[in-house]
């Protein structure tokens, strides 16, 4: 009775097992044995199962990997199969069996790790056991345009979305990184410091500057802190993910801002300039830049010096840097001036040829009369073309002995042919001075023995002041008449009196040729001609009272 009962108790056990299991289920199996395209596999079920021999992986010899006796779990796809066979599938197990973990790993907020398959409209495909997305805007820290790098690529990455009905699963790369990068940022401010060379990584370039990832903390290599020399568009120079030395220059803890340096990395090349480029030296360098007051010469990297304009050449002619030198042109010049302190060297170009100006001395002698032909007309005198690039000024004051009597434009005009006489040459400052005036005698050294005071003239005006009138008594010899001189009546407006170009008697009052001074006087004229009238009729002889009074009419 006892066997009967145990009999009867597995019956029903295999009956109730029977009784629960479904299709769309995962059951483990076992493997009884292999056929030409179907694995036979027990399920514990009243009928055996089959499993397509296609559904398993081959070894490097095209061997299937199955054999009689091997565990597995299976899906069954149907209980009623038509010949007598359950329908079971591996594949469809352990893709059933990858949601599964792929389940838990999104409930524990786990990293997971896949191979990116595809680039995609908006981001990338990844394989985790099932086909994830990831975002564009998911893949990194800062946008990538270069979808495509990351193709066959291995990635970690969180599960952001999950939904195992639709099949949706939405990875996210940047929050793996950021949280690692946080990290990192920890590590690497507890260790940063000022004057320290640290490694980096290049993360974004700008025009002002290259932003480098020093490990969770970025720090701005400045676009003049890249090199001692001319500063250049970093883009030129630096790419994303490229590697970099730098030097830590300035750390804030409290604003955690980190300036690098590049240049500093190497000495400063401005420090050795005394001992590479003294003054008077000759060096030679390339033309890397020209504006309208110079052209600036680079020595070395990081060290330029400036040709000005105006040592560029002995011919003041010269309007601009680009009549002599081009860019990229190399060129000797000669070191006028240094200071390092301001990164400043002065070069000239002109003196590595002979200076003209130091045979003009020789040539030109103080004294010596020249012909020459007006090149520029001014308001403070003319300049006269003596030789090719140089010139010599005829100030207003050595263009006559009267003085500005007329304006410059008045008397000369460009282009024509003059004689003037050599007076002073400034070879350090290139100044070439000439008269005019000098090449006759000096009127007013002939006008001492005409002008003693007493003297009477007929003279010119030549022009009216507020304070009085000048008058021309003798060639290129002027002297004023005083408003005060004119009239023994109080003049208030000196053109009611006078006009330019009118001819009037003067008396000379006072005369001083070292300061080439003449004062003249009508009022002492007339009062001296009334007294030679009444001298006059005193000596005739006729009544007092008829003389004085007809000396009084006259007057």
């Amino acid at each position: 009775m006892e066997g009967s009962e145990d009999f009867e108790a597995l019956l029903q056990e295999a009956f109730e097992k029977e009784k629960r299991l479904k299709e769309g289920e995962v059951v483990p199996g076992k493997v009884l044995r292999v056929q030409d395209e179907f694995v036979l596999v027990d399920i514990n079920f009243k009928a055996e199962g089959v499993v397509p021999l296609a559904e398993f992986e081959r070894d490097a010899d095209g061997n299937y990997q199955v054999a009689a006796g091997d565990e597995l779990l299976v899906y069954i796809e149907s209980l009623d199969g038509s010949d007598g066979y359950l329908q079971l599938s591996k594949t469809q197990a352990d893709r059933l069996k990858i949601w599964d973990e792929v389940a838990e790993v999104y409930e524990r907020g786990d990293i997971i790790e896949g191979r990116v398959v595809d680039k995609v409209r908006g981001g990338l495909v990844v394989d985790i056991g099932v086909k994830a997305f990831l975002p564009g805007s998911q893949i990194g820290l800062m946008p990538s345009r270069d979808l495509d790098s990351f193709v066959n690529q291995s990635i970690r990455c969180k599960i952001i979305k999950f939904n195992k009905r639709r099949g949706n699963v939405v990875l996210s790369r940047r929050s793996v990184l950021e949280a690692e990068r946080s990290q990192m940022k920890e590590v690497t401010l507890s260790n940063l410091e000022e004057g320290q060379v640290v490694d980096g990584i290049v993360k974004n370039v700008t025009d002002y500057g290259v932003f480098i990832d020093l490990g969770g903390i970025d720090g701005l290599l400045h676009v003049t802190d890249i090199s001692w020399g001319r500063a250049e568009n970093p883009q030129r120079s630096f790419r994303v993910g490229d590697p970099i030395q730098v030097k830590v220059l300035k750390y804030d803890a409290e604003k955690q801002r980190v300036s690098l340096g590049l240049k500093q990395m190497g000495e400063d090349p401005w420090s050795s300039v005394y001992d590479k480029y003294p003054p008077g030296s000759i060096v030679e360098g390339k033309v890397v830049s020209i504006t309208n007051y110079g052209a600036f010469i680079s020595l070395e990297d990081g060290v330029e010096g400036l040709i000005h304009v105006s040592e560029m050449s002995w011919n003041k002619k010269l309007k601009h840097p680009n009549k002599i030198l081009e860019p990229e042109q190399s060129v000797k010049a000669k070191v006028l001036e240094l200071d390092p302190e301001n990164k400043k060297i002065s070069l000239g170009l002109k003196q590595l040829e002979p200076n003209p100006w130091e045979a003009l001395v020789y040539k030109y002698p103080v004294g010596s009369e020249l012909e020459g032909e007006v090149s520029n007309v001014t308001d403070f005198g003319i300049f006269v073309s003596v030789e090719d690039g140089i010139d010599g000024l005829v100030h207003i004051s050595d263009l006559a002995w009267s003085g500005k009597s007329k304006s410059p434009g008045e008397l000369y005009e460009r282009g024509q042919k003059i004689k003037a006489k050599v007076l002073h040459i400034d070879v350090e400052n290139e100044k070439f001075s000439l008269g005019v005036k000098q090449l006759s005698g000096d009127p007013w050294e002939k006008a001492e023995k005409q002008c003693s005071p007493g003297t009477r003239f007929t003279g010119k005006v030549i022009r009216l002041a507020d304070f009085g009138a000048f008058v021309e008594v003798l060639p290129e010899v002027e002297g004023l008449v005083h408003i005060s001189e004119i009239s023994e009546e109080k003049v208030q407006d000196i053109r009611d009196y006078l006009q330019e170009g009118q001819e009037i008697e003067v008396e000379v009052t006072s005369f001083d040729p070292r300061e080439r001074k003449l004062s003249l006087s009508m009022k002492s004229l007339k009062r001296r001609d009334r007294d030679k009238e009444m001298k006059k009729y005193l000596d005739s002889g006729d009544s007092l009272s008829s003389s004085l009074g007809d000396a009084f009419k006259k007057s």
